[in-house]
């Protein structure tokens, strides 16, 4: 069982390595404005794997399948 602290630790490094994903998704030489289509993510390493769990479980995150987890306030883009 993760403490508060970890819990807190691992989201924000979720949202950040999702942020700079979208960021890097959404940046590219094709001409106009382009939306990221990326809903959800790998965890980023660093931490054990139950946080996610954990995080899942508190309504934070939201298991997508196959190790996949996106935000779970989030409205997902649409493919």
């Amino acid at each position: 069982m993760a403490t508060e602290e970890e819990k807190k630790h691992a989201y924000k490094a979720f949202k950040k390595r999702l942020k700079l994903m979208r960021l890097d998704d959404e940046s590219g030489l094709s001409p106009g404005s382009k939306t990221s289509k990326i809903g959800g993510i790998t965890p980023p390493p660093g931490h054990p794997a139950g946080i996610w769990e954990e995080l899942a479980k508190d309504g934070k995150l939201k298991k997508e399948g196959h190790g996949v987890y996106s935000l779970a306030n989030e409205i997902q883009p649409r493919s």
